[in-house]
């Protein structure tokens, strides 16, 4: 093409020229943007445009004016160079115009949800590629162009998109990059972005933590370093991050150590133990420990954290099961001990389902009531298959009915789930296995679930701990798991409808046209084929069809089970939404007559409730060369002041919009009764903020 080097040349001066745009957007409440120009959307934890956050997350245009229009990006491969001649000498073309399809008018019939769930549906279907979030500061990353910056995030893109599934070719080739100079911090960058990106990231989070491992591995001198300083950075912004961010970072970070001998300077966050419990740091490093024991074990936890012996105050108590029958408790010889023994009795003698019910309606129920037989049955069961994961298992489907004959409704059933997480106290990873072993048995629902988790002595954990989050979402994805599979199951049932209709007809009409098959003999039309034939094509066509009603009736079966799922599914968010209304109703902070909301992150600490207790050990801040001594008490003084109220308020709204945005596609459909039923006049508007920021809705 004639003149195809000058207008590369043109081109790439045209995009430096159009380059004056200042795309440095600060997210007032979010990390990320929406689809549409420079329209943000919120998804950053509630209220969170503040200056220290809008220095820490923003964004850039990859276009940037130069002072030489002529100057080509040294990230750019440039290989027409040496065809330089030929292309100036080439033969032009005109190329045809180009003219955009017709945009149909949007109807003024349609109502504000039906546009606001295209829209929703609009951006899953065409989301951002790249929504970088700034980890380091200015001084410590590379420096280079922005559009120099834009090319290296599209190289690591690419190779993290083709390379999905072989993670050691994926880190080669991150590591050897086709650009002249250093780019580890932007590669960084660029990693967690695409871990954290929400609503959800491109690939699973364990590729993406593989990576990061290789990168470790194959530049030992650079990466961990790099790593390490991600780490630091958004341990600081840790209030301000999303909630499933932070869930995301503590999996991720757990794991990562995990491949790494748990070795992490945790001196370093041994001030975190002089935070109030419900500080976002403190409740971090706690969640990484007791994510760190279910990898590992609790003594070697404990020595990777002796440098910090102030942090084994935050390691899950060392111990197994907590049975309240067993024989060290001091109760030995009650009722409670004699039924369990008896009990036991009965499983080791291989004691029927039916018999150990019958046991249970004659001598227990009748005699000790509901509550005390569930727990003696619950007890006694869980502690028989204590001794590993597939013990449980086995135990949950060898006396299933015995627990469904103790959870007939939701109140029996929040009964066996207290006595689920009484016995495994000092394990939360057990409670977690156990309750969603217990869902996928159909023995609790996810109704039960939510009347659970938002119990008052759960209720006041929120901003504490993780457990009752991680059950809810369980719960969430078990169901939302039912549907996806149904769904997939459909369209593979109706696929295979044509295909048996197609050899049904084939079949059918091979057996017509050889029964309408004649031939003369004697003058007379006989039938041609032998009878032999025609009654193995007469058995092919029944077969066919009878395989044919098969499949529709399982289709038939199938589309019912997906209506009682999503039947289900509906009646948990209504269920779960009602349960966050009446919780955040009666702690959150009353919003003044003109509508302006009240600002929960400067909310007054009670001093009096924070221990600030003398430190062991004293720590010098050689950063900067300042030398001068901080204390962690004093470092805790200075690193939190908000009360525990006002935490528990951010914490519950940052999961309610969390939940929201994660779980949009199945809660859409159910929008309009939730307007009636939850979100109605009557709603806080801090309460309404958080559900429509995770929608994607207007609050008009």
């Amino acid at each position: 093409m004639q003149g195809s080097c000058e207008i590369v040349r043109e081109a790439t001066s045209t995009c430096e020229r159009r380059a004056t745009w200042p795309w440095q957007v600060a997210a007032q409440d979010t990390v990320y943007s929406c689809i549409g120009g420079n329209q943000v959307c919120n998804n950053m934890a509630y209220l969170t445009a503040h200056e220290s956050l809008r220095r820490f997350v923003h964004y850039e245009n990859p276009w940037i004016v130069t002072e030489n229009d002529a100057m080509f990006f040294s990230s750019v491969p440039r290989p027409y160079l040496q065809f330089e001649a030929q292309l100036v000498a080439g033969k032009s073309y005109t190329l045809s115009p180009i003219n955009c399809p017709h945009q149909s008018a949007v109807s003024q019939m349609r109502s504000t949800i039906s546009i606001e769930r295209e829209k929703h549906e609009a951006e899953l279907k065409y989301p951002r590629r790249l929504q970088r979030l700034n980890i380091f500061p200015s001084n410590k990353v590379e420096d280079m162009q922005p559009i120099d910056r834009f090319v290296v995030e599209e190289y690591v893109l690419d190779v993290l998109l083709f390379f999905n599934g072989c993670r050691k070719e994926c880190a080669t080739y991150l590591v050897g990059l086709p650009v002249p100079f250093r780019y580890e911090y932007l590669m960084a960058e660029t990693i967690f972005s695409q871990l954290l990106l929400l609503p959800q990231a491109p690939f699973k989070s364990m590729y993406y933590t593989l990576v990061i491992i290789d990168l470790c591995k194959a530049l030992p001198g650079a990466f961990p370093a790099v790593v390490a300083g991600a780490v630091r950075a958004l341990f600081e912004k840790i209030a301000d991050l999303d909630m499933e961010c932070r869930t995301r970072l503590i999996l991720w970070f757990s794991h990562h150590l995990a491949n790494f001998q748990y070795i992490w300077p945790w001196e370093e966050w041994a001030y975190v133990k002089y935070l109030p419990k419900w500080a976002p740091q403190r409740v971090f490093v706690q969640e990484i420990l007791q994510r760190e024991i279910r990898l590992c074990y609790w003594d070697k936890i404990k020595q990777s954290i002796e440098n910090a012996p102030a942090l084994e105050e935050l390691l899950p108590p060392k111990g197994g099961p907590c049975f309240i029958y067993s024989i060290d408790n001091d109760q030995e010889g009650g009722k409670g001990h004699k039924l369990s023994a008896e009990l036991k009795s009965m499983v080791r003698s291989r004691k029927t389902t039916r018999e150990i019910i019958l046991w249970m309606e004659e001598n227990l129920i009748p005699v000790h009531g509901n509550k005390f037989a569930a727990e003696v049955v619950i007890q006694t069961l869980l502690d028989i298959g204590s001794k590993s994961f597939t013990h449980l298992i086995t135990v949950l489907e060898r006396y299933g009915l015995v627990f469904a004959k103790l959870s007939t409704n939701v109140d029996m059933q929040v009964l066996v789930i207290n006595e689920v997480t009484s016995y495994w106290k000092n394990n939360t990873q057990m409670i977690a296995i156990a309750i969603d072993r217990m869902m996928g048995y159909r023995l609790i629902s996810n109704l039960a679930i939510v009347s659970w988790v938002f119990s008052e002595a759960n209720v006041n954990q929120f901003h504490l701990s993780d457990r009752p989050w991680e059950i809810l979402r369980n719960a969430i994805n078990k169901t939302y798991n039912r549907i996806s599979d149904l769904r997939k199951e459909i369209r593979s049932l109706e696929n295979e409808i044509l295909l048996a209709v197609e050899t049904s007809m084939k079949a059918q009409k091979e057996y017509e046209a050889a029964e309408l098959k004649l031939e003369i003999v004697d003058g007379q039309p006989v039938q041609a084929e032998k009878p032999g034939r025609l009654k193995r094509l007469k058995g092919y066509a029944d077969r066919a069809k009878y395989e044919e009603n098969s499949i529709r009736e399982s289709l038939e079966a199938k589309e019912a089970l997906l209506i009682r799922a999503l039947e289900e599914n509906k009646e948990l968010f209504i269920s779960l939404y009602k349960s966050f209304k009446f919780a955040l109703t009666e702690r959150l902070p009353s919003f003044s007559p003109d509508g302006k909301l009240p600002n929960l992150r400067y909310g007054q600490i009670d001093f009096m409730t924070v221990d600030l207790e003398k430190p062991p050990k004293m720590d010098v801040d050689h950063e900067n060369g300042n030398n001068s001594i901080v204390s962690d008490g004093e470092r805790a003084a200075n690193a939190y002041n908000i009360g525990e109220l006002e935490q528990w308020c951010l914490t519950t709204l940052g999961h309610v919009k969390a939940i929201s945005r994660q779980y949009s596609t199945e809660i859409w459909p159910h929008v309009e009764v939730l307007d009636a039923e939850v979100f109605n006049k009557e709603i806080h508007p801090l309460f309404r903020k958080a559900v429509y920021d995770g929608l994607g809705r207007s609050i008009t």
